[in-house]
C-alpha cells in the first residue's frame, strides 16, 4: 500500500473483518461506558431515516440502555423521524423502528424551519443552491435532535462511520455532528454484517444508500454522487486491493474534505508552516 493509504487505514480502524457478536458487543460496550461515565445522562437521541446506519446505531443503542436499566441506570432511547414534508421511503422509517424497538419515538417536521431559514436568507441576499438547501435539511435534523437531548438530559448519537468519515459524506455541524460516533471503525459492508447477525429485514440492509437532501436529485444513490462504489471503499480500508482509479478518487475525497473531520482551530492549535513562523 502507499504511504498515504497507510496513514487514512490506520485513521480509519476499520479491521480486514469482524467478528459479529465480537463487534456489537464492543460498540454496546461502549455506548455503555460513555453513559456510565456521565451522570447527568438519562437519555439517547437518534435520528432514523430507515436507512442502515441509523437502523444499525439505533439498534445498538436500544440494547445497551435496556442493558443499562437491567444494571439500575435510569436511561431511554429516543428515536426521532425528521422528515422534510412527506419523506418517499416513510415505510421504511417504519419497518426500522419496528426493528429497533425504541422506548420512545418521537415526529419533527423540518420543512417549515427549513423553508422559513432559506426565505430568511434570500430576503438578505443569499440564494441557496439545492446542494445547500440540502445541507439546511441536515442541520436542521441535528438541531433537533439536540434541542431533544437538552430537553431530556441526553446526548445525539451520530451515525457516522469509515467509510462515510473517510470520503467526507456528511454534512458539517449537520449528520457529522453527535455527542458519540459509535459505528466509527466499520465500514459500509461490516454495518451490513452486523445488521444481518442482529437479525434486521434484509431490505434494510440491502437498501441502496441515499442522503436524499436535493430536491432536484430525489433519493440520489450515495455512490453516484461518490463517484466511487461503497465495495471499492470498503475494500480500501480493508487492505484489499482496488484499481488505480477508484484509489484516486477516494484519496481525493480524504484529503478536499479533512476539514470536515477537525475542530475548529484555535491560534494555539494551528499547524503552523515555517513560513508562518517567520512572520511571527
Amino acid at each position: 500500500m502507499s504511504e498515504l493509504r497507510d496513514i487514512i487505514v490506520n485513521e480509519m480502524k476499520v479491521k480486514p473483518e469482524i467478528d459479529s457478536e465480537t463487534e456489537a458487543r464492543s460498540i454496546i460496550r461502549f455506548i455503555k461506558e460513555y453513559v456510565q461515565s456521565h451522570g447527568f445522562i438519562k437519555s439517547l437521541v437518534l435520528g432514523i431515516s430507515g436507512g442502515q446506519d441509523s437502523t444499525l446505531a439505533g439498534r445498538l443503542a436500544e440494547i445497551a440502555v435496556r442493558e443499562l436499566r437491567s444494571e439500575g441506570r435510569e436511561c431511554h432511547f429516543i428515536a426521532v423521524k425528521l422528515p422534510y414534508g412527506i419523506q418517499k421511503d416513510a415505510n421504511e422509517v417504519e419497518d426500522a423502528l419496528n426493528f429497533i424497538e425504541p422506548d420512545q419515538t418521537v415526529t419533527v417536521n423540518i420543512k417549515p424551519a427549513v423553508d422559513q431559514g432559506v426565505k430568511a436568507l434570500e430576503e438578505a441576499g443569499f440564494h441557496l443552491t439545492d446542494f445547500q438547501r440540502g445541507n439546511e435539511k441536515a442541520r436542521e435534523r441535528m438541531k433537533v435532535q439536540f434541542a431533544i437531548a437538552a430537553n431530556t438530559s441526553g446526548i445525539v448519537i451520530g451515525t457516522d462511520h469509515s467509510a462515510e468519515n473517510i470520503t467526507g459524506f456528511f454534512t458539517k455541524y449537520g449528520d457529522g455532528a453527535a455527542d458519540i460516533a459509535p459505528l466509527f471503525g466499520l465500514d459500509k459492508r461490516q454495518g451490513r454484517q452486523l445488521l444481518e447477525y442482529l437479525g434486521a429485514p434484509k431490505h434494510l440492509y440491502e437498501k441502496v444508500p441515499t442522503a436524499d437532501l436535493e430536491d432536484d436529485k430525489p433519493q440520489l444513490p450515495d455512490e453516484d454522487a461518490l463517484g466511487v462504489t461503497y465495495q471499492a471503499i470498503d475494500d480500501y480500508l480493508e487492505g484489499r486491493p482496488v484499481s488505480e482509479a477508484d484509489q484516486k478518487v477516494i484519496e481525493k475525497h480524504y484529503l478536499r474534505n479533512a476539514h470536515k473531520r477537525e475542530l475548529a482551530y484555535t491560534r494555539y492549535t494551528w499547524p503552523k508552516t515555517e513560513s508562518d513562523k517567520e512572520k511571527e
